[in-house]
This record gives C-alpha cells, sequence and structure tokens, in this order.
C-alpha cells in the first residue's frame, strides 16, 4: 500500500470516525437520559438534529434507543467500507460488506465506550470538578455500565469496576466483532 493511499485511508477513518461519534453520542445521551442543560448536550442535540429530526419520523425510538441515530452511524460505517474498498480499487460483495459495517458499528460504540469510561476514571481520579458539564456527561454515559459493579469491586478504597467493564467491552470485541469482521471480510471479497 503506498503512502498516499495510507494517508488518505486515515483521514477517511477519522471524518467518519468523528461524525460517527456524534451520533453515537446522542444516541448514548438519550438512551441515558442526559442532562439536557448540559452545554454539551445541547451541542451535541443541535449538531445531530439537523439530520436526525426527518429520519425520525419514518424511524421512531424504540424505548430510549434512538433507532434513526443508530441507523446512520451503521450508514457512516457503510459508506466509510465502501469509500476504504474503492481506494483499494476493490468491488465488494455486498453481504460481506453489511456484515463489515454491523462489526464495524459494534467496535465502534465498544470503543467508544472504552475511551469514555477511561476518559472518565482519570476525570474521576484527579477530582476535576464534577459540575463540569463534560464531567457531568460523561458519567451520565458511564452510569448505566458501572451501575451493576459500583460498591462491589473496591480494595483500598479504589473501585476497579470501571476496569472490568473496560475489559468485558475488549473481550467483546475480540471474541464478537473480530470474527464478524472476519466473516465480513471474508464475504466481501469473495473468499
Amino acid at each position: 500500500m503506498s503512502y498516499l493511499l495510507n494517508a488518505l485511508s486515515f483521514l477517511v477513518d477519522l471524518a467518519f470516525g468523528a461524525a460517527a461519534a456524534l451520533f453515537v453520542l446522542r444516541l448514548l445521551a438519550e438512551a441515558s437520559r442526559a442532562d439536557f442543560h448540559n452545554p454539551l448536550s445541547q451541542f451535541i442535540y443541535r449538531t445531530t438534529n439537523v439530520v436526525l429530526a426527518p429520519m425520525r419520523r419514518l424511524l421512531p425510538n424504540w424505548r430510549r434507543i434512538n433507532i434513526a441515530a443508530l441507523l446512520l452511524v451503521w450508514l457512516l460505517m457503510l459508506i466509510k467500507r465502501i469509500v476504504l474498498f474503492a481506494l483499494l480499487g476493490l468491488f465488494p460483495h455486498i453481504v460481506g460488506l453489511l456484515i463489515l459495517s454491523i462489526a464495524d458499528t459494534l467496535d465502534f460504540i465498544a470503543m467508544f465506550y472504552v475511551v469514555l469510561i477511561f476518559v472518565w476514571s482519570l476525570m474521576s481520579l484527579f477530582q476535576v470538578e464534577t459540575h463540569h458539564p463534560v464531567y457531568r456527561l460523561a458519567a451520565t454515559l458511564v452510569d448505566p455500565l458501572l451501575r451493576p459493579l459500583r460498591g462491589k469491586l473496591t480494595a483500598g478504597g479504589l473501585d476497579f469496576a470501571p476496569w472490568v467493564v473496560m475489559i468485558v467491552l475488549i473481550l467483546v470485541r475480540l471474541l464478537l466483532v473480530s470474527p464478524l469482521a472476519d466473516l465480513g471480510g471474508r464475504l466481501a471479497l469473495g473468499l
């Protein structure tokens, strides 16, 4: 692979990842009922609502899950894969492409949570002001995953629940998402 192709692939990943991150934030904020008065929540809502408002007329929420945002993240991953294959001059089979984009979506959400929990843990460790908008949003988003283990895995005043959840998420990536991505890759290339 040429250096220019590597650079273009990186830029494509970066652009689609940034867009997907906004919609994943919107999805998780609605699912965890984040404080709408938080300036960061308002920014996410205003930025994503332009695209999601028309889609939500056709795809209403299921319980607290924003189906339109989830579909949009999947579509972004699908388009990203199409662009990456096009950069390589390959034309993948559609079934493999669909499976790859599902794997990419699951992988992105799992890794997003790993990073979010890590950042929240660091912020908690350094005692960032609890009224800071970033801290409040991060705490709200990680709470549903940490709540079942909170207080059960403490030793010496340290709560190891975030580390256990991050390990589980990484295992999900290794044991569920990676085989799915391998299957999608084989089907996409017709192997």
